[in-house]
This record gives structure tokens, C-alpha cells and sequence, in this order.
């Protein structure tokens, strides 16, 4: 299930402010979430879900997304999720993953306040991690809302005009690397 597979069948789709990251972005996600993770949790980011390659965590994992079409490639794995109603995510996923991966379609606080009451219904209550999507001008909101720093490994999004910054809440070795798509 590699990137290019997903990149070639799912054109971005602005109406849903759908930019994908690119193809070196994907593969890096999908490398350091298969190490960190055994249940993951995968808001508003179909393109790394649907790349990754351990069954096991395809099986145990949601892509929690908006635009239903993702339903049809695997409907046991999709969860419909509007990120205005978080308190409809289902009852039974609460706390239930030790790994929350976020990429709003919006940057803004209100938006990120949403995702963030997603994010902790989400997470286990002891040692869950998350890799967070935004820009480096909301470092601050993002400490003050999820507690989570901007790490080495920045993504690329070719389609979109300004350049984001990856925020976790753990260290890695990946995510000390640099992005060589990034000058």
C-alpha cells in the first residue's frame, strides 16, 4: 500500500481542503508511526492511513475523515468525523489508542480546540503519543493546548503555500531527521 498508489486514485479536493503531503512525507509518517505505534488514530489523514504497510496496525487502527469516500476502501476502519462534533466520536474508541496522528483542514485555534477534545477522547489516559500537523506560528497555542513541540522532520505539502511544522509529544529517532524535500 504505498503512497504513490494512494496519491495516484485520490486528486487533493479543496472543497474539503484535502492537500496531501508528499510522497518522501508519507513514507517517513508511516515509518515512525508503525515504531511508535500498535493502535492509531488517524484524524483528517487518509493519505497516511491508507499507506501503511504492518497489518497488524491497519487492523487495529480508525481514519477518522470527513469524506466519506475513504468508507468504501476500507469500511471496518473508517469512522465518519466531523471535526465540529467531536463528542459523536463513538463511545466505544474512547481512550483506546496510544497514538493520535492530526492534520486539520484549518490552522486556526478554534479548529485546533475541536481536534484537541477529539485528541483526549481519543488517547489512552497513561503514555499516549501524538504527531500533530500545523505551522511554526502556533507553537505556542499548540504547547498551551496539547503540550506538544515541533520536531526536526518537516513535511512537505506541495500544494500548499506555507511551509508546516510537525509537532509530538515524545522523542524518536525519527523525528530528529530532516526532510530532504525541505531546503
Amino acid at each position: 500500500r504505498p503512497p504513490k498508489k494512494f496519491l495516484l486514485r485520490n486528486p487533493e479536493n479543496g472543497d474539503f481542503n484535502q492537500y496531501w503531503y508528499s510522497q518522501n512525507t508519507i513514507e517517513w509518517m508511516v515509518k515512525e508511526i508503525e515504531a511508535q505505534s500498535k493502535r492509531a488514530a488517524f484524524l483528517s489523514t487518509p493519505s497516511v492511513f491508507f499507506s501503511l504497510s504492518d497489518t497488524d496496525l491497519i487492523a487495529n487502527s480508525k481514519v477518522f475523515d470527513f469524506d466519506k469516500k475513504f468508507e468504501k476502501t476500507n469500511p471496518e476502519a473508517f469512522v465518519f468525523y466531523d471535526y465540529k462534533h467531536p463528542e459523536d466520536i463513538p463511545a466505544e474508541l474512547h481512550g483506546t489508542f496510544d497514538y493520535v496522528i492530526v492534520d486539520p483542514p484549518f490552522i486556526v485555534r478554534e479548529v485546533w480546540e475541536l481536534y484537541t477534545q477529539a485528541i483526549k477522547i481519543l488517547l489512552k489516559a497513561e503514555g499516549g503519543k501524538m504527531l500533530c500537523s500545523t505551522i511554526m506560528e502556533n507553537k505556542a497555542m499548540m504547547d498551551e493546548l496539547l503540550q506538544v513541540h515541533p520536531v526536526a522532520f518537516l513535511p512537505s505539502i506541495p500544494n500548499l503555500v506555507y511551509q508546516y511544522n510537525f509537532y509530538a509529544n515524545y522523542e524518536s529517532e525519527g523525528l530528529t531527521e530532516k526532510n530532504p524535500e525541505i531546503p
